[in-house]
């Protein structure tokens, strides 16, 4: 067959060629191979992670026993503290939301109350921190980097003033997961806390009228305004810089309270107050004997002013602002409270740049009706004040607020996160990324897009501040 020709064959041969070949090769060999048919493996499940007891958050469990958790007043409730997997609290709480603004979100904030079987306060020891009766669940929302607010309350106590305690905890209430929360010490007078004088009723003169006090610039519900009165504050004598629109600074009574404080009381601290504003508008401010410094913890407000602008805090001295003067002593500034929307996470009055000052806030925003006192801009003008600010600002960035020192806090509250399995749990609960949250000025799609969002703006701002401070 070898001389027929191609054409002939399949004549012959009506099947193909390349069949009858396969066919002569197949009945002619005695080792026929096999077709090799593809292995077809399995798929694995992916592994579960195993997180061990000891790196998961403390967990809070509560339960309100079927009633709705309201903002005020705080309803009885149950609660549980489980730590690498152990319960290592049980006891009774009050609780209610709290906030102002962060109302709006689904994840709500709380305050809590702890106390005995019979309703009343009981104070504890909890999650290591020094016994009380008043704690704060923080719920970082708009906030998706969760740590602005314990970033700068682990600064403040680093560089000596004191900031409420912190830890990440995971709550569940009612059986349902609500996320990552930060469990803090409410602001209060104790001397584990804001440590001044427990002022009582029947102190009303001499020195046992000196202290202690604690104000508050801030607004009492969503509008800044509303229900400040006589009862509840005072009133600055002196309107602040670019108040367009007749906007006043109100001192209110922290502690003791409005329903507390005495007549006497009222007119001691409201008149100091004043004392100091005029000594620091007369034409001999900078003097130490009879200028503001008299009336005034210098160091306390330099340290205040730091923290407040290295992270350019759109509420910073305006909103959230505590102040307090123990017994013959002068009024100190802080504690800190509420950076949530610091550190570039805002969206109006510039407040977003790293190249601006929070105290300038009144510039770029005289409409708002929560203004700046007048206090910053002229302490400006004391070469005195201005030399201490420096000297201070620079020995902190050479040390404790280091770039390095700043990210290393930053490393370790990410680690402890991770470890945890607390993100992937926090975000699969709250799916915020790639979404706008008030009143976000970047909008991550993921969370190490958001702490990189982070950690840049404070490296810019840093870096701003070494020249602006010492440009003053």
């Amino acid at each position: 067959m070898k001389n027929i020709p191609y054409i002939l064959i399949q004549k012959m041969f009506p099947i193909s060629f390349g069949a009858l070949l396969l066919l002569f090769i197949s009945c002619s060999s005695d080792n026929a191979v096999e077709p090799v048919v593809p292995e077809v493996k399995e798929e694995k499940e992916p592994e579960e992670i195993v997180i061990a007891p000891e790196d998961k958050l403390p967990l809070i469990q509560i339960n309100t026993n079927g009633t709705e958790i309201v903002d005020e007043p705080k309803i009885d409730a149950n609660y549980s503290i489980v730590e690498a997997g152990e319960v290592t609290f049980e006891g009774f709480i009050g609780i209610e939301i709290r906030g102002s603004s962060s109302q709006m979100f689904p994840k709500k904030g709380y305050g809590l109350e702890t106390r005995d079987e019979n309703g009343e306060d009981f104070e504890v020891e909890l999650l290591g921190f020094p016994e009380e009766e008043d704690w704060v669940l923080h719920g970082p929302y708009s906030d998706k980097s969760l740590v602005r607010n314990m970033l700068v309350y682990d600064l403040s106590r680093d560089i000596g003033q004191y900031a409420s305690r912190t830890k990440f905890v995971e709550l569940e209430i009612n059986g349902e997961y609500q996320g990552v929360y930060v469990f803090m010490e409410k602001l209060k007078r104790d001397s584990n806390r804001i440590d001044i004088n427990k002022l009582k009723e029947d102190e009303n003169s001499g020195e046992d009228l000196t202290g202690g006090y604690i104000l508050k610039i801030d607004k009492i519900t969503g509008n800044a305004t509303d229900n400040l009165d006589e009862f509840n504050s005072f009133v600055s004598q002196y309107d602040p810089l670019n108040a367009e629109l007749g906007q006043k600074i109100y001192f209110q009574y922290e502690y003791p309270d409005a329903e507390d404080i005495t007549t006497e009381q009222r007119a001691y601290i409201s008149n100091y107050v004043s004392q100091f504003e005029n000594a620091l508008l007369t034409e001999q401010f900078e003097d130490v004997i009879n200028g503001y410094t008299a009336y005034i913890n210098v160091d306390s407000f330099i340290d205040f002013f730091i923290l407040n602008e290295i992270s350019n805090n759109v509420d910073g001295y305006r909103l959230s602002t505590f102040m307090h003067k123990e017994k013959n002593e002068k009024l100190k500034m802080g504690p800190v409270w509420d950076f949530n929307i610091a550190f570039g996470n805002v969206d109006y009055c510039g407040n977003d740049a790293y190249d601006n000052w929070a105290y300038k806030y009144n510039v770029r925003c005289s409409e708002d009706n929560s203004l700046i006192p007048f206090w910053w801009d002229h302490f400006m003008k004391d070469p005195s004040f201005v030399a201490k600010l420096q000297t201070r600002y620079n020995a902190l960035r050479s040390g404790l607020l280091s770039n390095g020192s700043v990210h290393a806090k930053i490393d370790a509250y990410e680690t402890t996160l991770v470890a945890a399995g607390a993100l992937d749990s926090n975000f699969e609960k709250w799916p915020v990324f790639d979404e706008y949250i008030w009143p976000n000025s970047f909008i991550g799609s993921n969370y190490e897009e958001e702490l990189g969002f982070l950690t840049e703006w404070i490296d810019n701002r840093l870096n701003w501040l070494d020249v602006a401070i010492n440009d003053l």
